[in-house]
Formats: structure tokens, C-alpha cells, sequence
């Protein structure tokens, strides 16, 4: 029982620290990336004046609660309509969608998609506390009506912007060595390991040219 209880408490402890690493490090990003955000929204919209500059999709967080993640706008905006006809394309084992030439995708898009600029709006997730800097990507509601009991462990922590499955291969592993990684994420989560993929992230943004 008192192991139980120092287990139970040194977890707390443990995402009470990181969630307070969030919000300053968020808070942080917003600031010093506003210059950024403010070019590549006016981009999008010289790109694309009648759409919108940023896109919101449901998004399935941790204990399968919903929530809505946001994006900078990367395709046009019948893109939902069109997954469908695309699905028979899609190039990544498993239930998730990857199309390296995905018609879908705008011209810009593809610019911030490449660079990674299209995350830079989840900084808000993170201070509403709907995701993390680290954790497993959030699925949609279609690949987890797919997935299997054991895939479902995958849901058990906050979701977040990058994670091990990002620095270790990312589109070039399957979907079942993507989950693999996500357990042995959350079984070894810790503050330690997050600055490690966050050092490791930013080392492979930075070598896209940014």
C-alpha cells in the first residue's frame, strides 16, 4: 500500500512539473515565434484568400477525450471531402493516412508542412492542456474506431507536438513500431526524456533549413 501511494504521488509530482514546463515553454514559443506566425498566416492568405488561415480538427487526446487541434491551413479547403477517393493511396501501413504527393495539399502548404510551421498554432493546445511538447501524436476519431486494445495503451497520457516516433524515422516506420514507441514512451516518461526528444526535434527542424 505505501509503495502504491509513493508511486501514485512521485507521478503526480512527475506531470505536475511537466505541465508547468509547458505552459512556460508555450508561453515562451508564442512570443518569440510571432513574427513567424504572422508571415506564414499572411502567406496562407495570398496563397488561398477566400480560405480560412487556420484549420481546427477533432482530434481524439488522452483517456479518449476529444478535443480540437489546431493547425496552420496546409491544403484547400474540400480536403476533408476528398480524403475518401485518396484512402486507396495511402502510403503507411496501418490506420493512419500519408500521401507524399497528396493534391490536396496547397502551395504554401507544403512549404510549412516541410518545415514544420504548420504546428507552430498548438502552442494553444498546450496551455489549454489538451496536449504536451511530448507524447503520442493524437489520432483521429477514424483510426481509433480501428484500433486494437493493445493500440488503445497509446491513449493513456496527454498527447503531444513531437515524440519518440517523430526522431526515430517518423513516415519511414509502421504503424505498429510507432505504437511500440509511444508505450515505451510512456512507460519511460519522464522530464529528462522529454528535453531529450525536444533536443532531438530541434535538431531536425534545424536541419530542414529553418
Amino acid at each position: 500500500m505505501y509503495y502504491e501511494q509513493s508511486s501514485n504521488l512521485k507521478a503526480k509530482t512527475k506531470n505536475r512539473y511537466i505541465r508547468i514546463f509547458d505552459i512556460v515553454a508555450a508561453l515562451f514559443a508564442i512570443l518569440i515565434s510571432a513574427p513567424v506566425t504572422l508571415l506564414v498566416a499572411l502567406l496562407i492568405k495570398i496563397d488561398d484568400p477566400k480560405g480560412p488561415v487556420f484549420f481546427r480538427q477533432k482530434r481524439i487526446g488522452k483517456d479518449r477525450k476529444p478535443f480540437y487541434m489546431y493547425k496552420f491551413r496546409s491544403m484547400h479547403v474540400d480536403a476533408e471531402a476528398k480524403l475518401e477517393a485518396l484512402l486507396a493511396e495511402n502510403e503507411m501501413e496501418g490506420h493512419m493516412f500519408k500521401m507524399k504527393n497528396d493534391p490536396r495539399i496547397t502551395k504554401i502548404g507544403r512549404f510549412i508542412r516541410k518545415t514544420s510551421l504548420d504546428e507552430f498554432p498548438q502552442f494553444l493546445n498546450i496551455l489549454k492542456g489538451e496536449m504536451s511538447f511530448v507524447g503520442p501524436r493524437p489520432p483521429l476519431e477514424r483510426e481509433v474506431a480501428a484500433y486494437s486494445d493493445y493500440d488503445l495503451q497509446r491513449l493513456a497520457v496527454t498527447p503531444g507536438c513531437t515524440g519518440l516516433w517523430q526522431v526515430s524515422g517518423r513516415n519511414t516506420l509502421t504503424f505498429e513500431e510507432m505504437v511500440e514507441l509511444d508505450l515505451k514512451y510512456i512507460r519511460e516518461q519522464s522530464m529528462w526524456l522529454n528535453i531529450k526528444i525536444l533536443c532531438a526535434t530541434f535538431k531536425e527542424f534545424a536541419g530542414k533549413g529553418m
